[in-house]
């Protein structure tokens, strides 16, 4: 949401083709005048990477129980 609000204050205004009126662009007409990545996917995406990182763990690592929801006991320091 943040993103598509400073892309909008920063492209401004855009003039409709058939009624002629100025308007906000949608969200597809950002995306195709900026062509950046889209951000929430990439972290959606590295978040499933994550998450088969800490698959892959030992059951005494703090990570692996958080993922499996079995935290307990203190954080060793």
């Amino acid at each position: 949401m943040f993103e598509n609000k400073v892309l909008t204050k920063m492209f401004g205004a855009m003039k409709d083709e058939v009624t002629r009126d100025w308007r906000r662009p949608h969200n597809e007409e950002l995306y195709n005048l900026y062509c950046s990545p889209n951000i929430s996917r990439a972290i959606k995406s590295r978040k499933n990477e994550m998450g088969g990182v800490c698959s892959t763990m030992g059951e005494r690592r703090a990570a692996y129980r958080v993922l499996v929801g079995r935290p307990e006991g203190k954080r060793q320091l």
